[in-house]
C-alpha cells in the first residue's frame, strides 16, 4: 500500500506535513521516475501554489529535467496539455476540493493520465531510499502559453458546435473562486452561450462557498439559475476537475444523478459499449447498461489507472 499517495496524488497541510523540503525531495523522486522531460507544471489558486511551483521546477532542474510552467489552470487542462503538447509528464499543484490550508502534488504521465498505483509505489521507493537522480547541468525552466487554448480547442473538437451555438443556452456558472474561472466562461462564450457567473474571482481561501461543491452550499447557484432564467447551472471545485449540475428550476443534481443522465444519453447513442465507474457509484448504472447490452466496469475510488 502507498504510504504517501492517496486517491488523487499527495496532499497535506502546507508548511506542516507538506513542507518545501518534502516537496523538493518528492519532485526529485517523481522526476527520476519520469526519466525524460520536459515536465509541464501547473497550479490552482491556493495561496501556497506559486511558491510550490518554483520549488517543483527548481527540483526538476537540479536532477537534469527541463520544465515549463503553464501557470494557473484547471487540472484537466494540465493533463490534456501534457499529452497534446508532447511533454514527458506533468505535475499539477493542487489539493483539489480540500480546504485552503491544504495543497498537494498530482503527477500525470505523458499520455495525460495519472500514474498508476504501481508507479506510485515505485516513486515512493525512490523517495524513501533517496535514490533520485543528480545532475551537474541544471536544465531550463520555461513558460508554456498554449495550455488553455489547447484544452478549450480539445473540448470543442468533441462536441457538436453548430448544434450548441444554435441552442443559444443561458448558463449560470458557480466558479467557486477556483481554477475554472480562467477557462469555463471562455469556453461557454465560444460555444455561443449567454453566461451568468458567481464566485468568479480567483481566491485561494475559497471565500465564496468553500472549495468543494455540494448540494448544501450551492444555494446561490440555484438562485442565480432561477433569477436569470438560465437553462442550467454548473458548479466547480477548487481545481476544476469536479462539477455539479443544476437544472432550470434550480434543483441541484447529485453526482450520481448527473452520471446516470450522461450514461443513458451515451449508451442510447452507442449501445453495446463499456462504462467505467467507481465502486461507490449507484447500482442503477447497471440497469441502464443492461437495456443497451452494455457492460459496467468498476474501478477503485480516485482517478488513477486500474480496473477493480
Amino acid at each position: 500500500m502507498a504510504r504517501l499517495f492517496g486517491t488523487n496524488g499527495i496532499r497535506g497541510v502546507f508548511g506542516e506535513g507538506l513542507t518545501l523540503d518534502f516537496v523538493s525531495d518528492m519532485v526529485s523522486s517523481l522526476g527520476t521516475f519520469f526519466g525524460k522531460g520536459p515536465i509541464l507544471v501547473g497550479y490552482d489558486g491556493r495561496e501556497s501554489s506559486v511558491i510550490m511551483s518554483k520549488v517543483v521546477c527548481a527540483s526538476l532542474s537540479a536532477i537534469g529535467l527541463g520544465s515549463s510552467i503553464c501557470g494557473l489552470v484547471p487540472t484537466p487542462c494540465l493533463q490534456f496539455a501534457t499529452k497534446k503538447l508532447g511533454y514527458g509528464g506533468g505535475i499539477m499543484i493542487t489539493a483539489s476540493h480540500n480546504p485552503p490550508e491544504y495543497n498537494g502534488l498530482k503527477p500525470t504521465a505523458k499520455d495525460g493520465v495519472e500514474i498508476s498505483r504501481e508507479d506510485e509505489l515505485t516513486v515512493e521507493d525512490i523517495y524513501f531510499k533517496k535514490k533520485w537522480n543528480t545532475s551537474n547541468k541544471p536544465r531550463r525552466i520555461g513558460r508554456e502559453t498554449r495550455s488553455i487554448r489547447t484544452y478549450l480547442d480539445g473540448i470543442k473538437s468533441q462536441v457538436n458546435l453548430k448544434k450548441i451555438k444554435s441552442s443559444r443556452f443561458k448558463v449560470a456558472l458557480d466558479l467557486g473562486n477556483g481554477a475554472q474561472a480562467v477557462t469555463a466562461p471562455v469556453l461557454c462564450k465560444e460555444l455561443g452561450c449567454d453566461i451568468v457567473t458567481i464566485n468568479d474571482t480567483i481566491d485561494g481561501m475559497f471565500s465564496g462557498r468553500g472549495s468543494e461543491p455540494t448540494p448544501q452550499n450551492l444555494n446561490k447557484l440555484s438562485q442565480a439559475v432561477v433569477k436569470s432564467k438560465a437553462d442550467f447551472g454548473i458548479a466547480f471545485d477548487g481545481d476544476g476537475d469536479r462539477s455539479i449540475f443544476c437544472d432550470n428550476k434550480g434543483k441541484i443534481l447529485t453526482g450520481d444523478r448527473s452520471a446516470l443522465l450522461i450514461s443513458r444519453f451515451l449508451l442510447n447513442k452507442y449501445p453495446k459499449s463499456k462504462v467505467v465507474t467507481t465502486l461507490n457509484s449507484t447500482s442503477a448504472i447497471e440497469e441502464i447498461a443492461e437495456r443497451t447490452k452494455s457492460k459496467v466496469l468498476r474501478t477503485r475510488v480516485g482517478s488513477v489507472r486500474g480496473i477493480a
